[in-house]
């Protein structure tokens, strides 16, 4: 990255080479729409090519370009209101032996995760989708460590509880349900 901020623009390549199928896995998780990913997958390093000279040495670039993906992200939802329909190939893998069964519980999981809020599906996304540490997390998001995962437990926990739900009942939930918050449920055997 000095590189590119030094001038040497042609070693950009050498950066999407590497960061462009982490982006794109990480917005396709978190909006759920291949297209748009890819388009902010682009506006990242459009941004990057833009903004070379805020790079500082000794700042992690993992750290530093997800902030640019979360305010590219930020950004382009600030103008346009999402829609997230499900597509199977950006839904988390899973290791079943049905294949049906493990068709429908990903659109659970892809829907549970939908219906969390903002905030927490991106948590979770950076941390076990996208594999950052939790102080990367914490310096992305403004908090401390500590803090980030009491957010991500709470997440994790949310998300058990929305698929939960949908199992229990599929049929009376909406398909395409934006943002719902589940009351925390105590059955003290959950998984």
């Amino acid at each position: 990255m000095l590189q590119v901020r030094d001038g040497a623009g042609e070693t950009l390549g050498v950066l999407f080479d590497r960061y462009q199928t982490p982006l794109l896995n990480f917005y396709c998780k978190l909006t759920g729409d291949r297209g748009l990913s890819e388009d902010l997958v682009q506006e990242v390093f459009l941004r990057i090519l833009r903004h070379r000279q805020t790079y500082r040495a000794g700042t992690p670039f993992r750290a530093w370009i997800y902030q640019i993906a979360r305010n590219a992200r930020i950004d382009h939802f600030r103008k346009t209101r999402p829609q997230v329909p499900f597509e199977p190939e950006m839904a988390p893998t899973a290791h079943l032996t049905d294949p049906a069964q493990q068709q429908q519980e990903s659109e659970l999981l892809h829907r549970a995760l939908m219906q969390l809020p903002e905030e927490k599906r991106e948590l979770l996304i950076l941390c076990r989708f996208q594999e950052l540490r939790y102080d990367e997390v914490a310096r992305l998001v403004g908090c401390g460590v500590s803090t980030v995962k009491v957010r991500i437990h709470r997440a994790l926990h949310d998300l058990r509880e929305g698929f939960h739900q949908l199992q229990a009942s599929p049929a009376d939930s909406p398909q395409r349900g934006g943002p719902q918050k589940f009351p925390p449920r105590r059955l003290g055997h959950e998984v």
